[in-house]
């Protein structure tokens, strides 16, 4: 992010004024202060298809320590799935030199914060008798990819619409992003 850490917490700490917006096209319906029921979409594999729907608590943030975790969707019971949701991320400001901005874009910038997340996620998907009866193996390996895909496609997206939102927002310039090295700067 082109701002100091102080003004990107800022921005995070007001989760209620971004984070609906952001999370498009995904629906996200505040349950509680922090907390939000994310509809997911409609994801399958080998003939076998869910709906997914979590809660996801944005806890407050401690020192510079942002933390999200499951809880529970009000009048919800989810079917064929359970979802535990742990993620962080630290917000840690760093020179443009740092981020490998150029000289040029460096003058323009004087601090830069680095978004670091942590995600542990497990996923239990309880699958009906006829998917049971094709080799463990490939339920595993076909779930497993499924499961990368769709956190990496939300992951992605929501990542970059945060980024475009707050640069909108406060209206900075974006960092640039070397696809090659996967690094923001």
């Amino acid at each position: 992010m082109n701002a100091p850490a102080a003004m990107v917490a800022n921005y995070l700490d007001v989760h209620q004024e971004w984070f609906r917006r952001c999370a498009r096209p995904l629906s996200a319906e505040l349950i509680s202060e922090n907390g939000y029921a994310l509809s997911l979409g409609k994801f399958g594999a080998l003939g076998y298809d869910i709906e997914p729907k979590i809660g996801l608590d944005l806890l407050p943030q401690d020192h510079g320590m942002y933390s999200m975790v499951t809880i529970p969707v009000p009048n919800y019971q989810p079917q064929g799935y359970d979802v535990d949701f742990r993620a962080s991320l630290k917000l840690r400001e760093i020179s443009p030199e740092e981020g490998g901005v150029d000289e040029h874009h460096s003058r323009t910038v004087v601090r830069m914060t680095k978004v670091e997340w942590h995600l542990d996620l497990e996923v239990m998907i309880y699958f009906p008798q006829f998917i049971q009866r094709l080799p463990k193996t490939l339920i595993q390996s076909t779930g497993d990819q499924l499961l990368r895909h769709v956190v990496g496609q939300i992951s992605r997206r929501l990542t970059r619409r945060v980024q475009q939102d707050f640069h909108s927002d406060r209206n900075l310039p974006m960092p640039r992003y070397n696809r090659r090295n996967r690094e923001i700067f």
